[in-house]
């Protein structure tokens, strides 16, 4: 269960989050490495026993990983080595373990060395039980209290440190501000190019957009929309959404927030078996438009709910009941269970104490982290101009990782 893997955080109000959640854990695990470790050679693999875990290697993965020059290039980081070449019966013809270093000896002369600290943290047995990104799960109380700081338009913009801080918050709780922009297209943009590309969609680069109802979709009006992520009809969904309200001549228009990663971990202890229909069964997202010089007709299928299949961990929630399309992808008697999996999600995530409600005023620019947090707003009256964009993953974690935190 996804609550016990170590990473995962719930953090109190005020509460200083651990040293590992603030940097990456790559160059810190297993830092005293040089621990006492035994060998077994077994008929399939190599069993090595550090600290009381025993983790064990296949002889053919130990010699596809070798990272001496001729296997292994480490000034791009890439394979040298034909894998296709290795026997898959291939075993050491010697072990040794020495100074927290294990070298083996392949027949034919070869030697492979390897950092007992790099096996351990890239085992199965650690995988299985280390969350991939740390996180803290949030009810809208909970987030108020924690009195999360905005990054500072020039300082986010000069330094890195600011930068670095801006990721953290960001990873760890689905959602960071940047305070102070200037309220154009051309500077909203600038600030999240610090950050990652812009990925460029149906909708354009960068948008402006008033409740003109210029494009076929509810959010070019005045209505209020319920929570939900974006590009659900995406067979990759946007990663990160970004808005930047920058004119707003009238009432109402606050934006909602919701942790969906709290309200499905609420769930998934609550009721496991509700989790995991969500998580296997494929339901359908479609986008159709035909609007003046609009036309898209875009359909992605995969479950609500979306886990890492080694340690269950949860990454994607795709959550979005105004696109989700006609459901012919169970048997009926699935269906019907999914449907009560659903309403029970639904109500989690409908809970009043799980609403953060924000105002967007010009010169505060919000991200979103579109796999994890829903967003919404309430109906408004008057002007209300936005702008903003959709950020590539990718680079986003790229940018995060160079900083030297966990993505």
């Amino acid at each position: 269960m996804f609550g016990t893997l170590r990473g995962l955080v719930r953090a109190a109000p005020g509460h200083r989050l651990p040293r590992a959640l603030r940097e990456s854990r790559t160059s810190r695990r297993y830092a005293s490495a040089r621990a006492s470790a035994t060998l077994r050679l077994l008929e399939d693999c190599l069993e090595l026993c550090q600290d009381g875990a025993p983790r064990r290697f296949s002889y053919v993965w130990l010699r596809d990983h070798c990272r001496s020059a001729s296997s292994y290039d480490p000034a791009t980081h890439q394979r040298r080595l034909d894998t296709a070449s290795v026997q898959l019966t291939i075993r050491p013809s010697s072990a040794a373990v020495d100074d927290g270093l294990l070298t083996l000896t392949w027949p034919g002369g070869h030697v492979s060395q390897y950092s007992l600290g790099w096996l351990a943290e890239n085992s199965y047995e650690w995988k299985k039980q280390a969350a991939v990104q740390p996180r803290v799960l949030w009810s809208a109380g909970v987030y108020e209290s924690t009195d999360v700081p905005s990054a500072k338009w020039d300082k986010f913009m000069s330094c890195d440190d600011e930068l670095k801080k801006f990721l953290r918050n960001y990873l760890l709780y689905g959602i960071a501000f940047v305070d102070g922009v200037p309220a154009t297209v051309e500077a909203t943009e600038s600030v999240t190019q610090r950050v990652s590309l812009i990925r460029e969609t149906t909708y354009g680069r960068m948008w402006s957009f008033t409740s003109d109802f210029s494009r076929g979709d509810s959010a070019y009006s005045q209505l209020a929309l319920d929570r939900h992520t974006d590009t659900s009809y995406f067979q990759e969904p946007c990663g990160i959404q970004v808005f930047h309200c920058l004119k707003h001549e009238g009432t109402g228009g606050r934006t909602l927030l919701v942790d969906g990663f709290h309200a499905v971990e609420t769930l998934r202890r609550r009721s496991p078996g509700k989790f995991e229909l969500l998580a296997r069964v494929p339901i359908g997202h479609e986008y159709i438009e035909n609007t003046g010089s609009h036309r898209n007709h875009m359909v992605a299928i995969g479950p609500v709910l979306n886990t890492y299949p080694w340690n269950n961990e949860l990454y994607l929630i795709r959550y979005n009941n105004y696109d989700r399309s006609v459901i012919n992808t169970a048997p009926h008697d699935t269906v019907q269970r999914w449907y009560k999996a659903h309403r029970e999600l639904t109500a989690e995530l409908r809970r009043p104490e799980n609403e953060l409600w924000v105002k967007l005023n010009p010169g505060k620019v919000i991200f979103i982290d579109n796999w994890r947090v829903l967003h919404g707003r309430e109906s408004f009256s008057g002007l209300r101009q936005l702008c903003g964009c959709y950020l590539t993953r990718d680079d986003v974690l790229s940018t995060a990782r160079c900083l030297g935190l966990q993505a």
